[in-house]
């Protein structure tokens, strides 16, 4: 076992857009960063040669890959990422981001982004939750500004 580094990497299958989810959550959540992109060395069930297969990126001081597996591969709520933000304008933020970049809000607080990412949730005080559950490739992000206590 490797003992000079995270010997663990979190995997997210996306049917397509790995390099594209990676690029817009490295931009917008903190202590991010892109990494190697490989790209598929013969045709798969995924993609053609020369496609994005694998990317590694560092989201939230986690490493993490995002591989394009195929339309069999969808998203569900059991995982999640969490960030805790300290203020409404921080979670506003992150709302922006999802919903600017071609998410689209939801009901009951929630909005969806394009392959499914970020949630938030104001309702713990003073931790403000911020975090990604996976319904259906969508990112939810849940905003109680009633429960703020700025």
């Amino acid at each position: 076992m490797n003992m000079t580094g995270p010997n663990h990497k979190i995997c997210l299958m996306l049917d397509k857009d790995a390099e594209a989810a990676a690029r817009f959550y490295t931009q917008t959540l903190p202590d991010s960063a892109m990494g190697r992109v490989q790209l598929a060395p013969s045709d798969n069930l995924s993609g053609n040669a020369g496609a994005v297969l694998v990317v590694e990126f560092t989201l939230l001081g986690m490493p993490c890959i995002g591989v394009n597996g195929g339309a069999h591969f969808q998203h569900s709520e059991a995982f999640s990422f969490q960030v805790t933000t300290e203020t409404k304008e921080e979670t506003d933020k992150y709302w922006q981001a999802i919903v600017g970049n071609g998410g689209k809000e939801n009901m009951c607080g929630w909005c969806n982004d394009k392959w499914g990412g970020l949630m938030a949730d104001h309702t713990a005080h003073p931790d403000r939750r911020i975090g990604s559950g996976r319904r259906g490739g969508k990112t939810r992000l849940r905003r109680h500004a009633a429960n703020e206590k700025d």
